[in-house]
């Protein structure tokens, strides 16, 4: 089970924000993450092969946002895969999966989640995205939301979709 086993890649994770204190275990947390995504998506890199995970604020994501995909706002997750995926099974470097804390925690709060689980889930999402897993396309999405929940099952966390597939369809809106 990949919530007792250390990831299969060369694994840093960075603090880059002070903010990180409210989740004492962060590197704990995203080592059990990344070795589920790679349990449950059968994620194939060679065993010196790197993975870094920055754990940002909201300024930080918001320039990097601004600078890579144009749009000037924070998001939870950004991720950089270092080569296509076709080539990560022999990539020496995976690439960057970086997260927002204060975006990170609201939506945590706002959908009443524990911090570490919806790192877990964030952390998961991110590494799926590396290997070039998206959700752009409704049959794509579906595969990566699977893979997301099976992984986070293997940690004990609960289907983050569970909640949407449950809510009501909102109300129309009278002109």
């Amino acid at each position: 089970m990949s919530a007792d086993r250390s990831p299969p890649v060369a694994l840093e994770t960075v603090r880059d924000s002070e903010l990180w204190a409210a989740l004492p275990d962060a590197e704990a947390t995203v080592a059990r993450a990344v070795a589920a995504a790679f349990d449950e998506a059968g994620l194939e890199a060679r065993a010196d092969a790197e993975l870094a995970v920055t754990l940002a604020d909201d300024a930080r994501v918001r320039a990097l946002n601004a600078e890579w995909r144009e749009k000037d706002k924070p998001t939870n997750v950004l991720t950089f895969p270092a080569f296509e995926p076709d080539e990560m099974a022999d990539a020496p470097m995976l690439g960057d999966v970086v997260l927002a804390f204060e975006t990170v925690a609201a939506e945590a709060r706002d959908e009443g989640k524990p911090l570490a689980d919806h790192v877990s889930h964030l952390v998961v999402h991110g590494v799926l995205h590396l290997f070039g897993y998206d959700h752009i396309e409704d049959e794509e999405a579906e595969e990566m939301e699977a893979l997301e929940t099976r992984a986070l099952a293997r940690l004990g966390v609960a289907d983050p979709y569970a909640d949407l597939a449950l809510a009501p369809e909102p109300l129309l809106q009278r002109p």
